[in-house]
């Protein structure tokens, strides 16, 4: 186990390099979110939370995926997921059925109104991101960059708990 640091004023503890990456890290992810998700909601309508909910629905197939495996993914409650996943019912983007498997377990796949829109907002949301992201980086380290964010979501994903 690595050393646990000791801090002998609050001016070193603010300024140790630790604490600065991670401090960083979370103001330029909230400040991206923040950007790119006006952008889609200004050019369709579609909120970032429904976008990528939509984003997951259509990462799993045609099979479609439970309520249960979205709240995961999206790191919400169940009743997070439940209420996003009405809200793309009531707007015509998902449908819900009962797995063939399980019948207790309902499956949540797009719509054809689901796949244009999912089609239109990843076209819109991509450019805005090579735009506001991508651009910023040091030329030549978009691979390292992408490869660096693929680690820390791996490690984040086998670490949190199952969401209630």
């Amino acid at each position: 186990m690595a050393h646990e640091p000791t801090f002998t004023s609050p001016a070193e503890a603010a300024y140790d390099h630790r604490i600065l990456i991670f401090g960083r890290l979370l103001a330029a992810a909230k400040g991206f979110e923040y950007l790119l998700s006006q952008e889609l909601e200004d050019s369709t309508g579609l909120s970032h939370s429904l976008f990528e909910m939509l984003l997951i629905v259509a990462r799993a197939g045609e099979d479609g995926v439970s309520v249960k495996d979205i709240a995961q993914a999206k790191v919400v409650t169940s009743g997070g997921a439940t209420r996003l996943v009405s809200r793309a019912v009531e707007q015509g983007l998902v449908d819900r059925r009962a797995s063939t498997v399980d019948g207790r377990v309902q499956l949540v796949r797009l719509t054809p109104a689901g796949t244009r829109v999912l089609l239109e907002a990843s076209a819109i949301h991509a450019r805005n991101i090579e735009r506001q992201l991508l651009s910023a980086l040091p030329p030549g380290s978009e691979k390292s960059f992408e490869a660096g964010v693929r680690a820390l979501s791996k490690s984040v994903s086998a670490t949190l708990p199952v969401m209630p």
